[in-house]
């Protein structure tokens, strides 16, 4: 991807606030959480820059990304296996795609500080054309089936108004070709926004929201 071209890493801007404010009083993450979108992995380029600015600058957290198996129900037991053995308060989660769909899931049920990039809102909906055979994004040859009731499990997991919506930050791209950006903006309403103007699905601009989540997770420097 050009953005794991890209320069020097951004630092965080303290002063970088999403629209609808957030409590001050939350300490600081120890654990942060990486979730991918479908046909992604540990690879997208968004969670590499993300670690690598970790490494950077707080070395001290703990980074987690997995692999996410393709069924919804098992991932979702993975992880909230994981979550529970980590305090709510101390966890950071970001969650791209399908994987804002996961994360909007996790924040509802352990309230935990959350930044969702261009979230499905009905993956069940958008990926019914995706029964099948699939390969992965970054690499091809790896093979997996996306089975008709993987879209039951989605439907399960779908959540309603997140009993912390002020946890929760959603950074929307307009020019997103894959997912309305409205309807990400209307689900979304009662968490806090970060509308982009044009951008894209995958955020190849990433760097330039980078504080913005690292601001919202607590994390800047």
């Amino acid at each position: 991807s050009s953005s794991e071209r890209a320069g020097p890493l951004p630092s965080a801007h303290p002063g970088v606030r999403s629209k609808g404010g957030r409590p001050v009083s939350r300490v600081p993450p120890t654990h942060l959480v990486y979730l991918h979108g479908f046909r992604s992995s540990p690879r997208s380029f968004k969670a590499v820059r993300l670690q690598q600015w970790l490494a950077a600058h707080r070395p001290e957290v703990t980074w987690w990304c997995p692999q996410l198996p393709p069924s919804p129900a098992q991932a979702m037991t993975l992880l909230q296996a994981q979550f529970e053995r980590w305090p709510s308060e101390r966890l950071a989660l970001v969650g791209s795609s399908l994987g804002g769909f996961y994360a909007t899931h996790l924040c509802h049920r352990f309230g935990c500080r959350t930044v969702l990039l261009n979230p499905a809102v009905d993956p069940a909906r958008d990926l019914a054309a995706h029964v099948g055979e699939q390969s992965g994004f970054h690499a091809p040859h790896e093979r997996f089936r996306f089975e008709a009731q993987h879209l039951d499990e989605l439907r399960a997991l779908k959540v309603g108004a997140l009993r912390r919506p002020e946890q929760c930050l959603a950074i929307i791209a307009t020019g997103d070709e894959l997912l309305d950006w409205r309807e990400m903006a209307d689900y979304y309403a009662g968490c806090q926004l970060h509308v982009i103007q044009g951008s894209d699905h995958s955020l190849s601009d990433f760097d330039q929201h980078l504080p913005t989540l690292l601001d919202h997770l607590d994390l800047s420097t």
